[in-house]
């Protein structure tokens, strides 16, 4: 199935280059261009593309907010640079995210995640594996981190308390939602309130009620509840 893909970025030599790039690419079919959003409303409205390859900061409305105007998204590949951190891919269900200069196999992969079935279908971004790499954004400061790094998730109300290094930014998440987009695998649902990466435990201790008291090579202490113990040994093999 090829697909009508429409590039939004106000640098015409960024929009020139990623043109080029998927030229290469028969199941994606270029039909036009964007320099913002006011540009791309009126053009989606007119080509009704399938894919939008998207540019987070440009003059007047970002990316998020042309989004958050269009009455059916299509599919969306967000293009970015490193210095522009604050992606809300998670909420906005994007395929798939470019750091520009793009690199040919990121895109290669970007464009073997679109869905092979009609073009109704809700854009669902598949399950994050370790080697992916998220965007955090908490006040001023981002990170762009690689999962494998997050040692610790820790529900805090409403937000996400996000462990990797360091630091340990504050970011507006359910630990629900987080889980339902993390490989089952390695990230492993100790408690109401914990989220621990299997690759990260140290060691493992018998605790209260029939639960696990679970160590970090960090030192970080996480209780496994007993509910979740025997499915915690099946994992790691005990």
């Amino acid at each position: 199935m090829t697909m009508k893909a429409l590039i939004i970025d106000d640098e015409r030599l960024a929009r020139k280059e990623l043109a080029t790039l998927l030229e290469k690419h028969e199941q994606v079919q270029v039909v036009g261009e964007a320099a913002n959003a006011d540009e791309a409303e009126e053009r989606i409205a007119e080509l009704k593309p399938d894919l939008l390859f998207l540019d987070i900061n440009m003059p007047g409305r970002n990316g998020f907010e042309l989004l958050e105007s269009l009455e059916h998204a299509p599919h969306v590949i967000f293009v970015t640079a490193y210095d522009e951190h604050a992606l809300h891919a998670f909420e906005v269900n994007a395929l798939d995210y470019l750091v520009k200069p793009i690199d040919p196999e990121r895109l290669e992969a970007a464009i073997n995640k679109l869905p092979q079935k009609g073009e109704g279908d809700v854009p669902q971004r598949e399950v994050l594996k370790a080697d992916d790499q998220i965007f955090l954004k908490d006040g001023e400061k981002c990170w762009f981190v690689t999962l494998k790094d997050v040692r610790l998730f820790e529900s805090e109300g409403n937000y996400v308390r996000v462990r990797f290094n360091d630091q340990k930014p504050l970011v507006l998440r359910s630990l629900n939602k987080l889980e339902e987009k993390l490989d089952p695998h390695v990230f492993f649902r100790a408690n109401r309130k914990h989220i621990v990466n299997l690759k990260w435990v140290d060691n493992i201790q018998p605790w209260f009620s029939g639960g696990l008291m679970v160590k970090l090579k960090t030192g970080e202490e996480v209780e496994v509840s007993r509910r979740q113990a025997s499915r915690f040994k099946e994992l790691m093999s005990l």
